[in-house]
């Protein structure tokens, strides 16, 4: 699996919020987390050659300990434009990562409305959680 070069903090700390809990209203990424998150990555030097206002590559995470759990939402995502990456386990083994990407270009708002969508499907299909996401340029 390839991986970006480059990670911000903002975005390992926002994927965090949302980790190993059931989509509830204290792990949501909030609004004003992206709007930092966005202004972070506008004040980065790193991140200067970035068009943050325009396509980036986004990648979304989904967990759960089960990793058949996971396949129907990667047929869906798929279904629905996402590029399916891969389903792999963590270090020790006790849940697994589904890791889909699609060239978007978001605001704070509609990176939030996006996040409120993987949420809900989440939940939908009974998933541990939507993890976060991770951002990065769109290669050519």
């Amino acid at each position: 699996m390839k991986r970006r070069s480059l990670a911000l903090a903002a975005l390992l700390f926002i994927a965090a919020a949302g980790s190993t809990t059931q989509a509830k209203e204290s792990s949501v990424i909030s609004l004003d987390q992206l709007k930092q998150m966005f202004a972070d990555m506008r004040a980065n030097a790193g991140y200067k050659k970035w068009n943050v206002d325009g396509p980036l590559l986004w990648g979304y995470f989904f967990t759960d300990p089960d990793s058949k759990k996971l396949e129907p939402v990667a047929e869906y995502l798929s279904s629905n434009g996402y590029h399916f990456v891969a389903i792999y386990p963590t270090d020790d083994k006790s849940t697994f990562f589904l890791h889909v990407e699609k060239v978007e270009h978001h605001t704070p708002e509609s990176l939030n409305q996006r996040n409120l969508e993987f949420y809900k499907l989440a939940s939908q299909f009974k998933l541990e959680s939507y993890d976060g996401m991770d951002v990065g340029p769109v290669e050519k």
